[in-house]
């Protein structure tokens, strides 16, 4: 259910547990800022989706700044998340890529546009907003990266080369694929990327403890 159907089925300013009022408020905003972008959101516009005062929005949240900034924690959390439970799900490595690359399909295609806050900010030049989106970009390089070196003989700085490219790749693609208007179906767009970054990456010399875990890599 969303914050609109929520602030319609209760009475307006109706009295809710602090937690569940600031869901309910974050549902809003974020339905208000990634149809208007940061610039166009006003707080009155929030507090009129989420059927309450302003006042009562200000109790949870001093300004549009920091309205933001718990929406973009929450979403960029989400995002590494996401990507470590892709990693998690098997030791096969050309699995891992497979499931990472659907991590970021299935962030960019959330029917909520959340990933517009992170990807897509009108509000780049706040530093405060660069920062949290390079930081989750960073740990899911970082998450990304520990496994190629784990499992390659490459140092780390050249896994965490690596790893950059493996997200920037899913992260643009998936992007790329959402504004085509999802002419390729979301599988099939997976299964191409994923074998696009996994023709690279299998072509690095395995660590022999990695090679006796699974099938040699370069032959998968």
């Amino acid at each position: 259910m969303t914050a609109i159907q929520e602030a319609q089925e209760r009475p307006r300013g109706a009295r809710l547990p602090r937690s569940a009022r600031r869901e309910q408020l974050l549902g809003a905003a974020q339905e208000v800022f990634v149809a208007q972008g940061y610039h166009a959101a006003a707080m009155d516009d929030i507090a009129d989706r989420a059927g309450v005062s302003k006042p009562v929005l200000y109790q949870h949240f001093p300004g549009k700044l920091e309205l933001y900034l718990a929406l973009l924690d929450k979403h960029c959390d989400a995002l590494v998340e996401s990507t470590r439970e892709a990693l998690s799900t098997t030791t096969d490595n050309k699995l891992r890529v497979a499931a990472t690359m659907e991590a970021y399909f299935n962030y960019v295609s959330s029917e909520s546009g959340a990933f517009r806050l992170v990807f897509e900010s009108d509000l780049t030049n706040e530093p405060a907003v660069r920062e949290r989106v390079e930081r989750a970009s960073e740990a899911s390089a970082t998450l990304v990266s520990q496994v190629i070196q784990e499992d390659t003989d490459l140092p780390e700085a050249e896994s965490k080369l690596l790893a950059a490219g493996v997200c920037g790749l899913a992260q643009i693609t998936a992007r790329y694929w959402l504004s085509q208007g999802l002419e390729i179906p979301r599988d099939e767009a997976v299964r191409l990327v994923a074998s696009l970054a996994w023709r690279g990456l299998k072509g690095f010399p395995m660590h022999p403890g990695a090679e006796s875990a699974e099938a040699p890599a370069a032959e998968q």
